[in-house]
């Protein structure tokens, strides 16, 4: 076991290389690292916002919201439902959470009642049953949102909330960004490398609703303002030069959710930012129908309840592609192709907690954990030779090149290194240096047993490998439970440990145990100096 083996010099060799080709880059300026050869690698450690810089955000996903936009697409359903089964009713709104709508024929209520059940009971769906409908008071059909139904519905917001602000901040280019639900409905954002938390907020927390809405001419805007607005339509306020608001109709004709691309163009005949989108086969259809059937008429493109174009539809569009224009500039126009191509945000987002970590302030954190690590490690290492001479160097050797692996292996994977991830890092030198004592210590109770240099060598190795197993088999559990179930710091800890925990065990053993058989062929010690 002693002996050195080809597999273990080969493998010992090639953690070397790999440690010190993928931790290089880590201390070479960038200029230097931008003149290496192509095909050595180049990526460095991606530092966390306490080392980075950065900006953290705290947001709530606003559920109340969300419900007032059920209702009031159950209004618009229900309205749509009667109409088209052709029963007469009036008082069409909704009350304390349930909506109701007066049948003004009585012996149609039946009708009204199977119309909607089959209408309006079926367009909500989240694995059960999400509306009631029943008889009301006074020849009324009541349509009530269940509550288990809502709440999962809001769960499920602050989970699709989540991944579309994952898919905005990558856009941004903000690299290794921690996303993290907190409670029932907020979401904490730490952003490193972003410094300006505004610019962050504006991009994530636009709730980036598009729709596509017929223009109702039947009354002006001042018309409507006095109280003159058609049922089904709206008043919505206006983004561009041609008009202060816009009266258009309640229902969405496609969505922003029919968007499979969009990206930021220059507009053929103004030269100015545009943004130009694609529609999947199901909006292409709807876009083509309601452009083939409202020629002559105009339809309002609406971000977030704003009106930011109302064109004429000249000519039926069936390619499913369009054009954004408006007062936009480049990067507002490739800001709202960033959001269009994320997807709309299910509810507003509402900031409860901002701040912001400066770069000073990390490059002093940075400046902190060198010095604890070069401290720490300085102590192990100067314990080790003290306590074991020439097997304490040996250790020592193997504790330099764990710190290559760790680091080599993080900046090739791109992990985030934070403040903690340097305390495990020192944790993990500790433990590895746990282990040499472990071998080194058996090693001198089988040598005063009686064993003859090599036997204590070799029975030392094989007795104490099983404690360092066990030893290391329940930290790394305990680091996968961390890095399963922890956020921020705690998963920066356990990320670093739990690489330190693979690495050391490799380095502890086989690499002290590869120069320790060189040193006994060459040597042929009469006795071992750890004795």
């Amino acid at each position: 076991m002693i002996a050195p083996s080809r597999w273990k010099t080969i493998a010992v060799v090639i953690s070397i290389i790999f440690g010190v080709l993928f931790t290089l880059p880590n201390v070479l300026p960038q200029n230097m690292r931008d003149a290496l050869p192509g095909f050595l690698p180049k990526k460095t450690l991606n530092l966390g916002l306490d080392l980075q810089g950065g900006s953290y955000l705290l947001l709530e996903v606003d559920t109340k919201a969300l419900r007032a936009e059920k209702l009031t697409n159950l209004i618009e359903d229900t309205r749509t439902t009667l109409t088209e089964a052709g029963i007469d009713f009036s008082g069409l709104g909704q009350a304390q959470g349930v909506v109701s709508a007066r049948i003004t024929d009585p012996t149609k209520m039946t009708d009204a009642l199977n119309a909607v059940r089959k209408g309006v009971g079926s367009q909500m769906k989240t694995g059960g049953r999400d509306v009631t409908v029943s008889a009301g008071p006074n020849q009324t059909v009541q349509i009530a949102l269940v509550e288990q139904a809502m709440n999962a519905e809001a769960g499920k917001a602050v989970d699709q909330s989540i991944e579309i602000i994952r898919r905005r901040i990558d856009a941004l280019g903000t690299k290794e960004p921690a996303i993290q639900r907190q409670g029932v409905d907020r979401i904490a954002i730490q952003a490193p490398g972003e410094s300006d938390p505004e610019k962050l907020k504006n991009i994530i927390g636009q709730t980036a609703k598009l729709t596509f809405q017929m223009v109702d001419d039947s009354v002006t805007p001042a018309e409507a303002a006095q109280g003159r607005t058609p049922p089904g339509s709206v008043v919505l306020p206006s983004g561009d030069d041609y008009a202060p608001a816009y009266v258009v109709k309640k229902r969405a004709l496609v969505t922003g959710e029919m968007l499979t691309d969009a990206y930021q163009v220059f507009d053929q005949q103004s030269g100015g930012a545009a943004v130009h989108f694609q529609f999947n086969s199901q909006g292409a259809k709807r876009f083509g129908d309601a452009t083939i059937n409202g020629i002559g008429k105009r339809f309002a493109i609406v971000l977030d309840g704003k009106v930011i174009s109302a064109p004429v539809i000249n000519s039926a569009i069936t390619g499913g592609s369009g054009q954004i224009t408006g007062n936009f500039t480049p990067e507002s126009a490739n800001n709202l192709a960033i959001l269009l191509r994320a997807g709309a945000l299910p509810a507003p987002l509402i900031p409860e907690q901002q701040s912001t970590v400066g770069s000073e302030l990390g490059a002093d954190a940075i400046k902190a954990g060198a010095i604890s690590l070069a401290i720490g490690g300085g102590a192990i290492l100067v314990f080790i030779v003290l306590a074991y001479g020439l097997f304490g160097v040996f250790a020592a050797i193997a504790l330099i090149v764990n710190v290559l692996l760790i680091f080599g292996f993080m900046s090739m994977t791109q992990s985030t290194l934070t403040f903690p991830g340097i305390a495990g890092l020192i944790l993990t030198l500790a433990v590895a240096v746990d282990a040499n004592v472990l071998i080194y210590e058996r090693v001198r109770d089988e040598a005063h047993a009686g064993r003859t240099p090599l036997a204590a060598l070799e029975h030392g190795y094989q007795r104490a490998l099983v404690s360092i197993i066990d030893a290391n088999i329940t930290s790394a559990i305990s680091a996968l439970i961390m890095m399963s179930f922890g956020s921020g710091p705690i998963r920066g800890f356990a990320i670093t440990l739990l690489t330190g925990v693979v690495t050391s065990v490799f380095t502890a053993v086989v690499i002290t145990q590869l120069l320790i058989g060189f040193w006994y062929r060459a040597t042929k010690p009469k006795t071992l100096p750890i004795v």
